[in-house]
């Protein structure tokens, strides 16, 4: 007696058909899983008979045996519970074979037979849509995420249900897809940030041209509090984007539950004691890292130079090409990440350098070592960085600056002038400038595209139809500056 279910399983960010196929034999009773299935995925075999036994189904006293197809796939998670439960049910003559055509399955089953929601519902449901599918039976916390993928969902509570409604005694409530807003909650504003007028305009530049933006200066003078509201100024999500992005979060296991879909960009903020593989993503079966979670949207990186120097060099290729490639044994999982650098920094160990009230205190060793944890090659990758200097007092007891709500405004009618076609060209003598910028300052052929770039993005915001030397100079006036140690 042999049955076959569908379903997903995931390969980096994308979705590939596994056939679970369940044989049923006479011999002495037992159950094995076959097709390179990891422990979690193993250890089905004891969720999978208690939850048939707890439906109040009967559990067939044969040799039975699952076998993932392909088997050179590896198979991880406990998304494949369900589909092997209905296998077994359906070889055991309790669920109708033709009840199976055109459906896969997702989900994890509870010891009781309860059916959970596991991460990836909306890759699975993209690949069973592509592949022809009509319905997806899932957990119901996990219908509106399957219906983003544009598929029928079929939401369960329970394997009883799951039997009933493929016998054809039980029609579940139909799905029907929320409606409203489902932004998160909202970013700090940017009123809050007291003085740093130079640190605000780069922000401003920062979301409007999707630069990288390095700030720094002592402690307490707002870097980490201004590099936090940066999200509150970049516009929502394309729809493209937002799917692309909720698609990640599912993976990685942490899309909120109370958001059917995530449109505002994504803000990743890792402690600087995270690992290589936590930034950019890996594992047996690789996974996405913090990088690839920042797809879209920001990674802040706070404390820069206490970040170890290998996590912040594995970033160098991504920041280029927006993409990261893993490669393992079992083979290569490409995960997207595209997303805009944000990091603070002290301009060195003791934090009182660039703060004229304070005299740094570090010696020549601890210096040496400070700027062995940064690259020119890494500072070369950031548009824009600013010396923030400790705020006066008079800054500190202002009235609220400008709002993040009219600055995102500007940003995104610079983005739609530049989407529009009307992306301003240098004019001769802002050529002029940047070419004896070259040759006067430290800058390699990335920085001076960088600062082409930083030059448009001034004038898109200031409307311009050309740009012009003062938008050059300004551009040139974000570049490294010289009292930041590095290597």
């Amino acid at each position: 007696m042999l049955a076959r279910t569908v379903t997903h399983a995931l390969v980096g960010l994308e979705a590939r058909r596994v056939e679970v196929e369940a044989h049923l034999q006479r011999g002495v009773p037992a159950f094995a899983i076959v097709g390179l299935a990891d422990r979690a995925c193993q250890e089905a075999k004891e969720r999978v008979r208690s939850g048939i036994t707890s439906a109040e189904l009967e559990w067939p006293l044969r040799r039975i045996t699952v076998n993932l197809a392909p088997a050179e796939l590896r198979k991880e998670g406990s998304g494949f519970d369900l589909p092997i439960a209905l296998a077994v049910l359906a070889a055991s003559r309790q669920v109708p074979f033709e009840s199976l055509e055109g459906i896969a399955a997702v989900g994890e089953l509870a010891l009781d037979g309860r059916l959970r929601p596991v991460g990836g519902v909306l890759a699975a449901a993209e690949g069973a849509r592509q592949a022809g599918f009509q319905r997806l039976l899932c957990a119901s916390e996990s219908a509106a995420e399957a219906a983003l993928a544009g598929i029928e969902p079929v939401p369960l509570f329970h394997l009883a249900e799951a039997v009933s409604y493929l016998r054809g005694e039980f029609e579940p409530v139909p799905f029907e897809p929320v409606n409203g807003d489902h932004a998160g909650p909202s970013p700090p504003d940017l009123s809050d940030v007291r003085g740093q007028e130079r640190g605000r305009r780069a922000l401003e530049l920062a979301a409007a041209g999707r630069h990288n933006l390095l700030l720094a200066g002592p402690p307490g003078t707002g870097k980490t509090m201004l590099a936090r509201r940066l999200v509150g100024i970049l516009p929502p999500l394309a729809d493209h984007e937002a799917l692309e992005v909720t698609r990640i979060h599912s993976i990685a296991g942490l899309l909120p539950r109370e958001q059917l879909l995530l449109t505002d960009p994504p803000f990743r903020a890792p402690h600087h004691t995270a690992s290589v593989a936590a930034i950019v993503g890996g594992g047996s079966g690789p996974r996405p890292g913090e990088a690839t979670l920042a797809h879209r949207g920001v990674l802040f990186l706070d404390e820069l130079a206490e970040f170890p120097r290998p996590a912040l060099e594995a970033l160098r290729q991504p920041l280029e090409d927006g993409t990261i490639s893993i490669a393992r044994v079992e083979g290569k999982a490409v995960f997207p990440a595209r997303f805009q650098l944000i990091a603070s920094m002290n301009m060195c160990p003791c934090g009182a350098r660039g703060d004229a009230a304070l005299e740094c205190s570090c010696s020549t060793a601890r210096l040496a070592a400070f700027r062995d944890k940064l690259s020119r090659a890494l500072l070369d990758r950031f548009d824009l960085v600013v010396a923030m200097p400790r705020p006066r007092a008079r800054e500190l007891a202002a009235a609220p600056a400008e709002a993040s709500e009219p600055i995102r405004a500007r940003v995104v009618a610079a983005r739609e002038r530049a989407a529009a076609g009307a992306s301003p060209v240098r004019n001769a003598p802002a050529d002029e400038l940047l070419g004896r910028a070259v040759d006067r300052l430290p800058l390699s052929g990335r920085g001076r595209h960088r600062v082409a770039r930083v030059a448009r993005t001034v004038a898109l915001l200031a409307g311009a139809e050309e740009v012009l030397p003062e938008h050059v100079a300004e551009a040139l006036a974000y570049r490294s500056p010289t009292e930041l140690p590095v290597a």
